[in-house]
């Protein structure tokens, strides 16, 4: 067998200590052996002492070279080291990975073009739900101040926990027992400023970052204490336009009617219209670290840790919605890219919906994440041994986005102000930049007798998701040239998730309501926000105090949001028979569980092949997973009414029909509760194969078939069918009756369904690795290829046959006759016969569209490339020994293309950029320590929020971020930081980049800190 020569990598490890924290079975045999007096070469090695950024590089680069897979890793010399955010910026760093930025911050990971959906987490080994409902974690929510490193498994093994089709995180707290040092405390203090904040009217221009550690070993390094605390508190800004989504087709040129305009090429598309809002508001994370370690013998360890992080954020939007009006509205001077309608003048027609919207949403996010655990480590004898692992993660998220809507109307004055139709918008759309806008009312967006209040809603989203995990894991060791030992073990996981939607509503976002009256604007409620900068030609628009207006528009207290049925919906037995429908809010509501139970047995390989070292392992995991959803099934049968003679929906009991009450006390017996589950099993094996070329390289192999599951979310059972509402009108001079359409189409979703599921790959990878021997450092590159066998999707089907599938359906419908309205926001009359009674008339149904999620059968390949470059030039004379460089850069493509977004949008893979690159240039000197970093990610397909999420492409992007630190004495340092140096905007667009979606501007962020360590 060839014998290990350590590297200069190495041995600055051992030196610094940091090889034990990494390696415990070589820190347990060396403390066997107390009185070992050091050899020659040992005490050479330390001398070598490495501290700061090129400590972490290093430490990160040994972690990797001796991994038994295709890994990337992030150390700190310390807890409380790393200087990023969050651990989405500090992940961002690694070769392969990405970051969508949310609010300006990094968020969500993309790993090997895969969006963060597919990629899994974990903290201490112990999966970990998520605030985002979803099963992609959001990484801001963890501080790296708490977190001591960090690796990314792109290769799996038979041990890890199933669930990356892209990748695993694994996230590491302290362990205070392999602290190279007796007792360590850090604390870090940043004030922070943000260089747009000024533009923003409210907005927050300052924050701070706090953060405290410490790690200490008693009772003869036998207990181990590690505690930390991390604060922030960053304003958050954004000045934006946001294009809202093309889904409208009309013939511009007035040749084609619209009803033909379906799919038509002759026909051109257009948009919803589009957004114009300063962003403001505050973020707020505290982050707690809590662990404690005992060995009370030689061969046994007693571990628990807890970590909890709460991020609030509160965040306010303000300026325009425009609502160009559909194809109704009266087109003038269109210009046309593509078939896409990019500028022109629309009008307001009696039959269209233009008109401009003035904004003032706010919205509020409290987020909560735990994670617990306790571990035991016990060596029973010199080849045997075992660990048992007890997990609780929780996760909370109280979403609340409330929005409060303005109109222009005739007279604010007025005793019944009336809405201004008189309403002309005209735009030019100039692709990535800033359109051109004119409003013929923009001398009104802040005149108070002229606008009022129209609508205040509010829309609550309350997720819970919380997770029991037991693990148990056993080492064989072996004596023999092939085989070093046998590793296997079980999992058991209960899931639960529970999402609650709430809802209220008042007045109207398109006139002015009669029976809910607009509120009418007070000098005290308001103020005049001009735009600055790139905006500074938009129009001046009225920032609403929110409290004062909802203090005056409800002098008996503000409503709160309720999950109810709403009086209008259909089953309602003791509501008005009248009103709005928020079904929604009790369907969409419901419980996921899920629960999984695996077994693995994997052999790790350490033999010699041709004079070659060979390490590694293979294996096989077994998986069996059953979710289940609670839902409502639709209970009843349809019957003839003897006064209409049209056929009526009523309850049937004897499908199980019962009385639900929501929490306003509506009662609809037209649903039975129900649970749906779906059970499956997987047999996931794999292999990694490490062959040494030489002491300082290495070519790694790997393959292994991977799966990924479902959003939680997705699994709820939520199905409905609805049946268009149609309307009848009835002249009052000539009696003329006029429907809205002359048939009521059926339509139907399943967007979710507990019978999804998972995403399925199998996966190769190769790469070679070459570790420097004059200077610290390595060279590597590395392939990959995933073969993904199908993904979820929405599909549509149109018409479909809801009878012959089991639905029940109506043939024909009763719909009420009321007279023409006078003027907008008139209440309604309903047109009564002879005897007093309403009038109706039948309209037969027509089959629609029917949506729902599927693993489809078209899956398709991913490869890629990716090199990474690390060189610490220690071998430059004088000062520049201290110069380095970190980059990688990562080239990825696929065959697959998905249709996104209703329909609306079809192109790449949702998080695939096809060129990734980062470069980090450093130099340290005598205690001063200072770096530059760019990322730089092609475009990419993602979701952005609009009205409601939208699916467009993102264009590419550079970050550049800066630091500097000097180190005054080996206690105290003080720290510069800048981050989005060149202040890069957002910027995205549809299917093409005629078609503007996003230009959003976050500002740059400056920090100033000092950090102190004893």
């Amino acid at each position: 067998m060839k014998t290990f020569k350590p590297s200069s990598i190495y041995a600055a490890l051992l030196a610094s200590g940091m090889a034990l924290s990494s390696y415990p079975v070589l820190a347990q045999e060396n403390a066997e052996e107390p009185d070992a007096t050091p050899t020659p070469d040992e005490q050479a090695i330390e001398r070598i002492e490495v501290k700061g950024f090129s400590t972490s590089l290093i430490q990160s680069l040994n972690q990797k070279r001796f991994s038994d897979t295709v890994s990337e890793q992030i150390s700190a010399d310390d807890l409380g080291g790393l200087p990023d955010v969050s651990m989405a910026d500090a992940l961002t760093r690694l070769p392969g990975i990405s970051a969508v930025r949310t609010g300006g911050q990094a968020a969500e990971i993309n790993i090997r073009g895969l969006s963060g959906g597919f990629v899994f987490s974990t903290l201490n080994g112990r999966e970990q739900v998520s605030t985002s409902g979803t099963r992609s974690i959001e990484f801001d929510q963890y501080p790296s101040e708490l977190i001591s490193s960090a690796a990314v498994y792109k290769s799996p093994k038979a041990s890890l926990i199933e669930g990356g089709v892209a990748g695993t995180v694994e996230l590491q707290t302290a362990s205070p027992l392999a602290n190279d040092k007796q007792h360590t405390f850090n604390a870090n203090l940043r004030g922070m400023y943000n260089d747009r904040a000024s533009e923003i009217p409210d907005g927050e221009e300052f924050g701070h970052r706090i953060s405290f550690s410490y790690q200490g070993k008693f009772m003869d390094d036998t207990l181990g204490v590690a505690l930390g605390y991390a604060r922030l508190y960053q304003p958050s800004v954004a000045t934006q336009f946001i294009g809202l989504a093309y889904n409208g087709e009309v013939d511009v040129d007035g040749e084609i009617p619209t009803s033909e305009c379906v799919d038509n090429p002759e026909c051109e598309l257009i948009s919803e219209g589009f957004e114009m809002q300063h962003k403001g508001g505050e973020e707020t994370r505290d982050g707690y670290l809590a662990a404690i370690e005992w060995i009370p013998t030689d061969n046994f360890t007693l571990k628990a840790d807890a970590f909890v992080s709460k991020f609030d954020s509160e965040a306010f939007a303000r300026g325009f919605r425009v609502k160009l009006g559909g194809v109704n509205a009266s087109i003038t001077n269109p210009v046309t890219v593509n078939r896409s309608v990019i500028g022109g003048t629309f009008t307001r027609t009696a039959d269209s919906f233009t008109r401009v919207e003035l904004v003032n949403d706010d919205n509020q996010d409290f987020d909560q994440v735990e994670s617990y655990g306790i571990n035991a480590d016990w060596a029973i004898s010199d080849n045997l041994s075992v660990q048992f692992d007890i997990a609780l993660s929780k996760a909370e998220s109280d979403f609340r986005n409330g929005l409060l809507w303005s109109l222009v109307g005739e007279d604010a004055n007025a005793a019944s102000p009336r809405f201004d139709e008189n309403i002309s918008i005209s735009y030019q759309l100039n692709g990535l930049n800033l359109p051109d806008l004119a409003f013929n009312q923009a001398d009104l967006f802040t005149d108070l007798d002229r606008v009022m209040v129209s609508k205040y809603g509010i829309y609550p989203f309350q997720n819970d998701d919380e997770l029991d995990a037991y693990r148990l894991d056993f080492q064989y060791l072996l004596d023999n040239d092939y085989i070093s030992s046998i590793e296997f073990g079980g999992r058991y996981s209960d899931r639960e998730y529970s999402n609650d939607r709430s809802v209220f509503e008042f007045g109207n976002d398109s006139a002015f309501s009669v029976s809910q009256p607009p509120l009418r604007l007070t000098q005290d409620m308001v103020e005049i926000v001009n735009w600055s900068g790139e905006f500074g030609y938009f129009p001046n628009y009225l920032a609403i105090d929110l409290d004062k207006a909802l203090t005056a528009w409800f002098p008996g207290g503000i409503p709160q949001p309720q999950q109810t049925w709403g009086p209008g919906a259909a089953g309602v037995i003791n509501g008005p028979g009248i009103g709005p429908s928020t079904a929604w809010s009790v369907q969409e509501s419901g419980d996921v569980f899920e629960t999984v139970s695996a077994a693995y047995l994997m052999a790790n390989i350490d033999t010699e092949v041709a004079g070659f070292a060979v390490t590694g392992n293979f294996g096989v995991r077994y998986v069996e997973t059953k979710q289940a959803s609670t839902t409502l099934q639709r209970a009843t049968r349809f019957v003839e009414d003897p006064v209409t003679g049209t056929q009526v929906e009523v309850s049937d009991p004897t499908l199980g029909a019962q009385n639900i009450m929501d929490e306003a006390g509506l009662i609809n017996n037209f649903y039975r509760p129900d649970i749906i589950s779906h059970e499956y099993t997987d047999t996931l094996p794999s292999i990694n194969i490490n062959i040494g070329l030489t002491d300082s390289s290495q070519l790694r192999l790997a393959a292994a078939k991977v799966m990924g599951r479902a959003p939680i979310n997705r699994f709820a059972a939520n199905a409905s069918t609805s049946v268009e509402t149609v309307t009848a009108s009835q002249n009052r001079d000539s009696g003329e009756v006029t429907l809205s359409s002359q048939t009521a189409k059926i339509s139907g979703s399943s967007r979710n369904s507990p019978y999804l599921e998972p995403f399925y790959a199998t996966q190769y990878d190769i790469s070679y690795e070459h570790y420097f021997t004059e200077t610290d450092g390595a060279f590597v590159i590395a392939g990959f290829y995933k073969n993904i066998e199908s993904f979820i999707e929405n599909i549509g089907t149109d018409p479909y046959d809801f009878e012959g599938n089991g639905f029940i359906v109506p043939d024909e419908i009763a719909v009420p006759v009321f007279y023409e309205q006078d003027f907008p926001g008139q209440e309604p009359e309903l047109v009564l016969d002879a005897d007093g009674m309403p009038v109706f008339v039948t309209v037969p149904t027509e089959n629609g569209n029917y949506e729902t999620a599927i693993n489809n059968a078209e899956g398709g390949y991913i490869r890629g490339i990716e090199i990474a470059y690390t060189e610490i030039y220690s071998n430059l004379p004088g000062l520049w020994s201290g110069l380095g460089v970190n980059a990688s850069y990562s080239f990825t493509e696929s065959e697959i293309q998905r249709t996104l977004g209703n329909g609306v949008f079809a192109d790449a893979l949702p998080g695939l950029s096809e060129n990734v690159a980062q470069l980090t240039v450093f130099w340290e000197y005598e205690g001063f320590e200072t770096r530059v970093s760019a990322r730089y990610r092609d475009q990419f397909v993602s979701e952005q929020v609009a009205v409601n999420d939208q699916t467009v492409n993102f264009d590419s992007e550079t970050v550049i971020d800066y630091q500097a630190s000097y180190e005054i004495n080996e206690n105290m340092s003080v720290l510069f930081q800048i981050n989005n140096v060149t202040d890069e905007p957002t910027k995205s667009f549809f299917s093409s980049k005629e078609q503007t979606g996003t230009i959003q501007f976050f500002g740059t962020q400056y920090f100033l800190g000092l950090t102190y360590s004893l």
